[in-house]
């Protein structure tokens, strides 16, 4: 078993402890260049009074996914309608 695992010591070392914070702040850290705070956009978006539901303001992309979504909840409930109604019905001999 150990010559397939190698010396432990060999993958831990008391060094790669100690570049992990290091590794950490480079991998999370951005500046204010790269990341623009978009809450404000999508407040004055969402927050327009032009009639449209909040789940369909976002546009397109939104009314689509709200179509698809009611359309398989329709389908599903059908389905399961369906199917009550056939295990109701007294069975053919």
């Amino acid at each position: 078993m150990n010559r397939l695992l190698g010396n432990m010591g060999d993958f831990v070392t008391v060094g790669s402890f100690q570049k992990l914070p290091r590794l950490a702040t480079s991998a999370f850290s951005t500046t204010t260049k790269q990341m623009k705070n978009k809450v404000p956009d999508h407040q004055k978006l969402f927050q327009a009074d032009n009639g449209l539901p909040v789940h369909i303001k976002g546009g397109t992309t939104d009314v689509l996914l709200y179509r698809l979504t009611m359309s398989i909840t329709l389908a599903g409930t059908g389905y399961c309608l369906f199917w009550i109604l056939c295990a109701c019905q007294p069975k053919g001999k």
